[in-house]
This record gives structure tokens, C-alpha cells and sequence, in this order.
């Protein structure tokens, strides 16, 4: 960790923020199954079920739409504190809920919240992380989604023997202990050292930047570098700030904003919220009927989403983004296609006295369905789920990083609401050809990236100017950035084995 430490303590510590988001959106995928559950809530149907689940998407649109303006406003640092508490309000309301109305609004009150919390925390440690490591410290926030999703699974697994409505309210009730923790621990974290530049307080910059990169020495030559790059951005940006969102979609900004919000917009079409939401959903109808053994698988899937996000920590500033995007389609593409000529070419649909589908596979095809499920994921873990998050947070300059990622996240809202809404029936109907989507779309998304999707590993914040300045044809403006690498025009950031 080197003189990075504190670097790495400060996105440890706002990547909760990720883990609240996790584990709202796995603690209901178990619950759904529960019996209690159902009977208290008078056994909702597909449509019912897609309501409920996408209310929470719903509010996340929202609150990453308003992000913006706070953050820039208030600060990233008491933008999180102030999504804690939205998010903690309807948790309680979750855990408290009598009818379905109160269950669907407590849901769409934490996404106000998660949506906040989505927006800030990757651009608060992408403003506070150095540019060697930057990848590695904003896939902190993937890693914590997938730790929320993964303990939300087992907490389910392990109280869905309870036979009382303990059994979903406390696993609910469960998530305001990591927005109090986060809450009280951002009291004690820096505020972005760009921040704090770009609203005159340039000694405080000063200090937070020492404490971050040197231990505190003012006078580290790459402090006082950094410091005059910012001055020199924020200056730069004072003259051409965006004022209202409108902007964001004029030349030369528009192709940015279109890439970050294509970035999260296929992270959703990959389908990775279909399996995380109806996961015991999908397993049941794959041949694990037995309830106790869909929501163990479940819960496995959940370590698998953890443990392979670990590589792309590790290695995501070595591979870079467009490599680590297109092998992850490729993973997930093939995964999908062989799942669904597995499941196309020997289901037998029968119903039972519930409406719940099973597709009735023969031993063979069962387990290589389940195999997929895990590879997908894993696939998933690896590329879209950490570099989603990591590359919109990073492409923007200072005068548009707030406005422009609160768009290109309320897409990725946008597009898991639709999905979330619409998965149980396509789910129950077409099955296979479900998968045959997904599938197409993360063949095609390998072509997106490699035309459209610059390299930005490894460059400051303030490089993208020059990354974003040339042809909208990616992989034809490489020869254009090794002449400015030559020419020392981009500022060169030494690689660091850390």
C-alpha cells in the first residue's frame, strides 16, 4: 500500500455504501420464496412480485438523478451521510410493513437512497484515489455490492426455517446497521480534495492531498503537481461549467455521456439483476425443486459473484478496461447461448396448483444449466460488474463529473427497472429464449467496446480531455494518444505494483 494507505482506507470505508446496495437488492430474492412471506402478502403473482422488486429500482432512478446537484452542492462526503439516513427511513419502513403498499414504498425510500449512495461513492474514491490505482480502489464498491448481496443470501438461508414473519423481517430489518456504521465512520473521512478546489478552499485541497498521497507531506512533489493540475482544471472548467443537464448532451461532451450510460445500460442487459432478483426462481425451475437446495444454491452463487470479483481488483489497472470488458462478454455470452440450448432443446413445461413453472430437465441438461448460471456469473464478476462502475466515475472532467454521473447512473437504474419489472413474466414464458437474448447482446456489446470505448487505465482525472478529444472510432485514435504520450502532453503516471 506504500504512502497510498489512507488512499485505501477511505474507499474501503465509503464502499459500504456498495454493501448496502448489495444487500438490498439480494435480501428480497430468498424472501420472495418464503411462505410466510407470501401468505402475509396474499401470494403476489408474476406482476405483483415484478412490482415489488422494481420499486426499489424505481426510487434508485430517482435519487441518482438528484445526486448530482447535491454533491456538487454539499459535498460527496455529506451526500453519503445524507443517503444513510433516506436509505435507514425506509428500511424501517420495510421491516414494519403490513400490507403491500407500506412494503413497496419503504422499498422505493431506500432507493432514493441506494440511488444517491450509487452515484457518489465511485466518483468520491475516484476523486480521492491516484491514478495508478484508481480501477482497484472504485471496484471497491463492486466488491462490497457483491459482500451485501452474498450475507444477504445466508442470512435468508439461515432464517428461512423460522415459521413466523421474523423470517423476512429481520433480514430486512438487518440493513440499517451498515448505513448507521457508514454514516458515523464519514464524520472521520477527507471530503475530495476537487471538491474542495473547486469551491475555493484550496489549502484544505492542500492538506487532504498530502494526507492521501505522502503521509501528510505538504511538499511531495507529486502533491504539489497534483494540486496545480486540479487548480488548472477547475480554472479551465470555470469558464465552460454546464449549468443545466441539457448541456451534457451537446458536442463534444454528448460522446462521453453516451459511453457512460451505454457502460451501465449493458451491465443491466447483461442480466445479471434477472439472476440475482428470481436466482432461487431460476434454480427451482432448473431442476433443484426442493427449496432448501435452490436457496443453497443461491447462496453459493453469491460467493462465486464475490470471489471472482477479486481478480478484477487486483488486475483491472494492468488488463485495463476494454480487455476486461470484452473477455467478460465473451464469457457471459457463451454461457448464456449453451445455457439456452440446454434448456431450449429438452424442457418439458408443466405447472403446478401455485402457477410456479418447472421446466422438467432431464439430470444432464439440469446440471449444465446450473454450471452456466455460475459461469455467467462469474464472467459477470470479473469485467461489467467492477469496470460499470468504475469507468463512467472516471471519463468526466470536473465541471460536468456530478451532473453527467448522475445521468449515465439513473441509466443504469432506468434499465434495471425495466428488467426487474418485466423478468417474472418473460421468466414464466419464454424461458430459454431469455437467455438467447442476453446472450446476443453480449456478443454485440464485444464490438461496442472495441469501436467506441476508450482506454483510460492509468491516466489522471484531468488526462481526459485529451483521452475523449479525438475520434469517436476508439480503436483508431490509439496511434493520436501515443503521439501526445510521446510528446509529454498527457501527464504519464508511473505504474505501481501495490
Amino acid at each position: 500500500m506504500g504512502n497510498n494507505r489512507r488512499a485505501y482506507l477511505t474507499c474501503s470505508i465509503s464502499s459500504l455504501g456498495g454493501f448496502m446496495f448489495g444487500y438490498d437488492t439480494g435480501v428480497l430474492a430468498s424472501i420472495l420464496e418464503f411462505d410466510k412471506w407470501k401468505s402475509y402478502f396474499h401470494h403476489p403473482g408474476s406482476i405483483g412480485v415484478g412490482v415489488i422488486v422494481s420499486a426499489l429500482t424505481a426510487g434508485c432512478f430517482v435519487g441518482s438523478l438528484i445526486a448530482g446537484r447535491i454533491a456538487d452542492k454539499y459535498s460527496r462526503k455529506r451526500t453519503i451521510m445524507i443517503a444513510c439516513v433516506v436509505f435507514s427511513l425506509g428500511a424501517a419502513i420495510q421491516c414494519g410493513s403490513i400490507n403491500r403498499a407500506m412494503l413497496i414504498v419503504g422499498r422505493f425510500i431506500s432507493g432514493l437512497g441506494v440511488g444517491v449512495l450509487s452515484m457518489t461513492v465511485p466518483m468520491f474514491q475516484s476523486e480521492l484515489a491516484p491514478p495508478a490505482i484508481r480501477g482497484r480502489l472504485v471496484s471497491f464498491q463492486q466488491w462490497a455490492i457483491t459482500w451485501g448481496i452474498v450475507v444477504s443470501y445466508w442470512v435468508d438461508y439461515g432464517l428461512h426455517f423460522v415459521q413466523s414473519d421474523v423470517a423476512w423481517r429481520v433480514p430486512i430489518g438487518i440493513q440499517i446497521v451498515p448505513a448507521a456504521v457508514l454514516f458515523v465512520a464519514m464524520f472521520f473521512m477527507p471530503y475530495s480534495p476537487r471538491w474542495l478546489v473547486n469551491h475555493g478552499l484550496v489549502d484544505e485541497a492542500h492538506v487532504v492531498l498530502a494526507k492521501l498521497r505522502a503521509m501528510g507531506d505538504l511538499n511531495a512533489p507529486d502533491v504539489v503537481t497534483e494540486l496545480e493540475e486540479i487548480k488548472e482544471s477547475v480554472q479551465v472548467d470555470g469558464v465552460t461549467a454546464v449549468r443545466s443537464y441539457t448541456e451534457l448532451f451537446h458536442v463534444p461532451i454528448r460522446r462521453r455521456v453516451l459511453i457512460g450510460i451505454a457502460v451501465h445500460a449493458l451491465s443491466q442487459l447483461s442480466g445479471i439483476n434477472v439472476t440475482l432478483y428470481f436466482a432461487p426462481t431460476i434454480f427451482k425451475q432448473s431442476g433443484l425443486t426442493g427449496k432448501n437446495a435452490s436457496l443453497l444454491a443461491q447462496g453459493l452463487s453469491g460467493v462465486v459473484n464475490c470471489l471472482f470479483t477479486i481478480p478484477a481488483i487486483l488486475w483491472i489497472d494492468r488488463w485495463g478496461r476494454r480487455k476486461t470488458l470484452m473477455f467478460g462478454s465473451l464469457g457471459c455470452g457463451i454461457a448464456y447461448f449453451v445455457q439456452a440450448v440446454a434448456t431450449g432443446a429438452t424442457q418439458h413445461k408443466t405447472f403446478d396448483e401455485n402457477g410456479d413453472l418447472y421446466l422438467n430437465l432431464p439430470t444432464g441438461p439440469s446440471y449444465v444449466v446450473i454450471v452456466m448460471i455460475y459461469i455467467f456469473i462469474a464472467s459477470f464478476a470479473m469485467s461489467w460488474g467492477p469496470v460499470s462502475w468504475v469507468y463512467p466515475s472516471e471519463i468526466f472532467s470536473m465541471h460536468i463529473r456530478s451532473k453527467a454521473n448522475s445521468i449515465t447512473t439513473a441509466a443504469n437504474w432506468l434499465f434495471n427497472f425495466g428488467i426487474s419489472l418485466v423478468s417474472p413474466i418473460l421468466i414464466k414464458h419464454i424461458t430459454w429464449g431469455l437467455d438467447l437474448i442476453f446472450a446476443i447482446i453480449m456478443f454485440v456489446s464485444i464490438g461496442i467496446v472495441y469501436l467506441f470505448f476508450p482506454e483510460t487505465k492509468n491516466r489522471s482525472l484531468e488526462d481526459m480531455e485529451i483521452i475523449f478529444g479525438g475520434s469517436v472510432w476508439a480503436h483508431r485514435d490509439k496511434k493520436r494518444i501515443a503521439e501526445y504520450d510521446a510528446s509529454g502532453m498527457l501527464g504519464q503516471v508511473e505504474k505501481q505494483n501495490t
